[in-house]
């Protein structure tokens, strides 16, 4: 994407883009619905067109926001939840801290050991690069930080993954305590990455399924805005809409350094200067 301008080349003006985007990503509307909204503005925008935009700039819009996103502390909540995809239901890793900020999700077609650990390793890389490096909401973003894919990759091991992503040094955040489920995928997970020193030993898991009732609340907003589009048609198209979803959701939550939960102008202008566009 060309970062000094990312809507060359669009048919409609980028206010326009950001604002279904934006819309859709963090409201229950289906692409259909934002078409007839558009109309009643007098606007003719066809309802694939949105679909492009969204697949587009959801990805885009999550890597913008990273740097931005405060520091969550080291008592997580992990838990998995579902979407269908093409007719097949597929596991949603997500976890959250203590006081409800997410860290991050990942998507995977099992529920076992592996899954968990890849779902750890992304979590530590997303903590360790987190809000100390972040920059003023202020400050226009022109070369986003890559984030890992949110997708389960099958091509490296969870330690090979950690590896590979050497910058930052996940054990700098690693969290005190993840509490679980009863799933015995976890306790296997830790144990592996407690052996490949991914995890110091000093990390606790608890399986106490009350302690939980936090990040099942927090589904809630990802089931919520997935249903009107009933359900998605690969892996990749969801992959790229559920970064949009989670995104907008941290950025509900006042999880950006500046902007608070519930200032609905702050955040308008803040998704807007991320791309450079006047509020």
């Amino acid at each position: 994407m060309n970062q000094q301008n990312p809507f060359k080349w669009r048919h409609f003006e980028a206010e326009i883009i950001l604002l279904c985007v934006r819309w859709y990503l963090r409201y229950s509307l289906s692409y259909r619905d934002l078409e007839e909204m558009m109309r009643e503005r007098g606007l003719s925008v066809d309802h694939t067109t949105i679909y492009r935009w969204v697949q587009h700039y959801a990805p885009e819009l999550e890597q913008r926001c990273r740097p931005h996103l405060k520091a969550t502390n080291d008592s997580w909540r992990v838990d998995e939840t579902y979407i269908k995809i093409k007719g097949t239901w597929t596991y949603l890793y997500r976890a959250v801290d203590s006081e409800g900020n997410t860290l991050e999700f990942l998507l995977s077609p099992t529920r076992d050991a592996e899954a968990a650990e890849h779902f750890f390793v992304k979590a530590l890389h997303s903590s360790a690069s987190s809000a100390p490096q972040a920059r003023p909401v202020q400050e226009q973003v022109e070369e986003p930080t890559a984030v890992a894919d949110p997708i389960t990759s099958t091509s490296a091991s969870p330690v090979e993954e950690s590896t590979a992503l050497a910058d930052p040094n996940p054990t700098k955040s690693a969290p005190r305590v993840i509490n679980v489920d009863k799933n015995a995928a976890y306790p296997k997970a830790m144990a592996e990455l407690k052996a490949a020193g991914i995890l110091p030993e000093a990390v606790e898991l608890r399986q106490v399924k009350y302690l939980n009732n936090l990040i099942e609340q927090d589904h809630r907003f990802i089931k919520r805005v997935v249903k009107p589009g009933m359900g998605f048609f690969s892996v990749e198209t969801a992959g790229r809409t559920l970064q949009g979803y989670e995104v907008m959701n941290m950025i509900r939550k006042g999880q950006v350094r500046g902007v608070g939960k519930g200032d609905i102008p702050g955040q308008v202008t803040f998704v807007a200067r991320l791309f450079g566009v006047a509020a």
